[in-house]
């Protein structure tokens, strides 16, 4: 693939994203059984890794998206803005957020509190990649797939100005393909 030479390591492999997901998925079911959570991811890295955990989820599930913009350049400087709203009403639900990553965690602390203003019974955090070292709010993953180190990563719905996402594995991106621009 054309993308392949601009990735310095793969770090998570497409096997081993399915083989997690099914461990996430089963262990979700779980934890709502007897629920009907609806799954809200946010846009657009999360879609691949929804749309893997959904196949292993054993419930009556539902789903929504929601796209957040929490950036100013390349830094995330956590004031939200809503750029696509749910379409579904959340009152008295329970929700479980999936996302594509967890860095600083400011994202993700913003949106769960907006979804309990909106009137949300619980929200939880699923997120493929969490980056533990990023963190500048405390704040935890409930289902984590891997915890990877402060390294640039794209694949698996992750981008760098919108390439890579369509990669079938979550890959290092080689530093001269971002440094500087």
């Amino acid at each position: 693939m054309w993308e392949e030479k601009d990735i310095k390591k793969v770090l998570v492999s497409e096997d081993e994203i399915k083989a997690r997901a099914a461990v996430l998925g089963k262990q979700i079911a779980q934890d709502y059984q007897g629920k009907s959570p609806l799954l809200v991811a946010l846009l657009r890295g999360s879609v691949p890794f929804l749309a893997e955990l959904l196949k292993h989820i054993d419930l009556d599930i539902q789903y929504d998206f929601m796209d957040v913009s929490s950036y100013e350049g390349t830094e995330s400087i956590g004031d939200i803005k809503i750029i696509k709203d749910l379409d579904t009403s959340i009152i008295g639900m329970d929700i479980l957020l999936v996302e594509d990553i967890v860095d600083t965690g400011r994202t993700i602390e913003t949106v769960k509190k907006t979804l309990l203003n909106k009137g949300a019974k619980s929200v939880k955090v699923a997120t493929l990649l969490d980056k533990p070292s990023r963190r500048v709010v405390d704040m935890k993953a409930d289902y984590v797939g891997f915890a990877v180190e402060n390294e640039f990563v794209v694949g698996f719905g992750m981008d760098f100005n919108q390439r890579y996402r369509c990669l079938p594995y979550v890959g290092v991106l080689k530093d001269e393909c971002y440094q500087g621009k």
